[in-house]
């Protein structure tokens, strides 16, 4: 059957790949209400897509947000239920000018990583082309023989703002949702030639900090050395949150983390890794990061504390010699297991409060954010995906820990007491969240490929 259904991939593959870039070329960028209309769009284009691909049913829920795309596949009496998770929402754009092409213009370009050529657009990897895998692998197994499970299809159009309304909506619909198994694609691999499945995710806890000194901007002439300047003490209250071992200093931050046992470590780091492709890759002489923990652990295993955004006063061309009202920052904390976001978030407003001086007023706002999780990597799921990766990589992929979020990951396994298998195939080099996204040829046709696999072994292993 995989031949017949590899013949067909082969058959329609221009087709599979000018349907994503049509897809791509919509904006939806959930985080500006200016786009809200191209959400909806690409709301309406996902279902058409499920409905192509043989769907029986596919409906547009509204929510208070965006909308939800949902879809069953023809029924398998006695077979597993596999619940397919994708966000067609995207990160926005910015900064502009540092594109190569627009971002809303997808071309194909070869690339070190991809000499099989790259799809460059904003959410190319995240997760537009990772989500329409799986549409093209569903309509290439019900054209080819029919799905061997039981197949749900959940869509949302929140991700990249926290799924506000997923839970709820999850709360809603559980028994039409109920499933054995989540099948997410919106993680990465570690090469082309090294696939790997992630069976760990941080945690996120995200804020947004304002911080006032005088009641409007000053003359830095007049007022400057005798008032407080809120982007002075702004950036020093931040310097303040790591110590010189880039340890947080968050009173109680660290108290419910656990280290990794010995075994677990030592097989993270084995893990293939060049340090000196990793820096010249990034641009960078040398890495820094929390003492005593590898490039590996820090990026995967560890809590952390960045600033994804500082502003304020004037920023416009030429000088304006002018003291700021206002200095704002947009923080995120990665969370590792045990570290609860809403705890996280508490003892940071705390802390932020407590260190600002007397001549400042802070307030913090919390955005979103979600819990950690790790999966076990000795269940049937697991097993199947492994075998599906093997089967079209040709080795058996290695189990790593992500060091992205995915709330929905501990969301699923609440609300509808299901583990998640996390089988994605873009790279951590495909620049997600940054200008010149992409994501590779091979991996979306390999995706595609993967995927009915996963399905044919779980079924007969379940």
């Amino acid at each position: 059957m995989q031949e017949t259904i590899d013949k067909y991939i082969a058959e329609h593959e221009e087709r599979f790949i000018e349907e994503l870039l049509d897809l791509l070329r919509i904006p939806s960028i959930s985080a500006d209400p200016a786009y809200a209309e191209d959400v909806q769009r690409t709301a309406q284009a996902v279902m058409q897509s499920l409905r192509a691909a043989g769907a029986t049913s596919a409906a547009l829920h509204e929510t208070p947000g965006h909308p939800i795309v949902t879809a069953t596949f023809p029924e398998v009496p006695g077979a597993p239920t596999v619940l397919v998770y994708g966000h067609y929402d995207v990160q926005p754009p910015d900064p502009l000018d540092l594109w190569e092409s627009p971002p809303f213009e997808p071309i194909i370009k070869k690339t070190d990583a991809h000499p099989q050529g790259a799809i460059f657009a904003r959410g190319s990897c995240d997760d537009k082309g990772q989500l329409y895998m799986h549409v093209k692998a569903l309509e290439a197994m019900v054209n080819n023989g029919g799905v061997p499970c039981n197949v749900k299809v959940i869509v949302e159009g929140e991700e990249e703002v926290g799924s506000s309304n997923l839970e709820a909506f999850l709360q809603m619909h559980q028994e039409e949702l109920a499933c054995d198994v989540v099948l997410v694609s919106d993680s990465a691999m570690i090469a082309n030639d090294v696939p790997s499945i992630s069976y760990g995710l941080r945690g996120l806890s995200y804020v947004e900090v304002e911080v006032t000194g005088p009641n409007r901007d000053l003359h830095s002439g007049v007022y400057g050395g005798a008032v407080a300047n809120p982007i002075n003490v702004l950036a020093n209250m931040i310097a303040s949150l790591q110590d010189q071992e880039g340890r947080i200093t968050i009173p109680g931050f660290y108290d419910k983390v656990v280290d990794l046992e010995e075994k677990e470590r030592k097989a993270l780091n084995s893990i293939p890794f060049d340090l000196e492709e990793y820096q010249k890759d990034l641009g960078i002489a040398s890495v820094q990061g929390e003492k005593g923990y590898s490039t590996i652990e820090r990026a995967s295993t560890r809590p952390t504390l960045d600033v994804n955004g500082i502003w304020g006063g004037y920023i416009g061309e030429g000088a304006k010699t002018v003291l700021p009202s206002k200095a704002y920052a947009k923080i995120s904390m990665r969370l590792v297991p045990n570290q609860d976001p809403d705890e996280i978030t508490a003892l940071f407003a705390a802390h932020f409060k407590k260190i600002a001086p007397p001549s400042v007023q802070v307030v913090v706002s919390p955005h979103h954010g979600g819990r950690p999780a790790v999966t076990p990597i000795d269940s049937v799921e697991y097993a199947a995906a492994e075998r599906a990766m093997e089967a079209t990589f040709g080795k058996t992929p290695l189990p790593v820990r992500g060091g992205g979020s995915i709330p929905i990951v501990s969301l699923f396994e609440q609300v509808l007491d299901a583990s998640t298998v996390l089988m994605g195939f873009g790279l951590d080099s495909d620049d997600i969240h940054s200008p010149n996204e992409h994501f590779g040829l091979f991996n979306f046709i390999q995706g595609i490929r993967t995927i009915p696999l996963f399905y044919h072994f779980y079924s007969s292993m379940k």
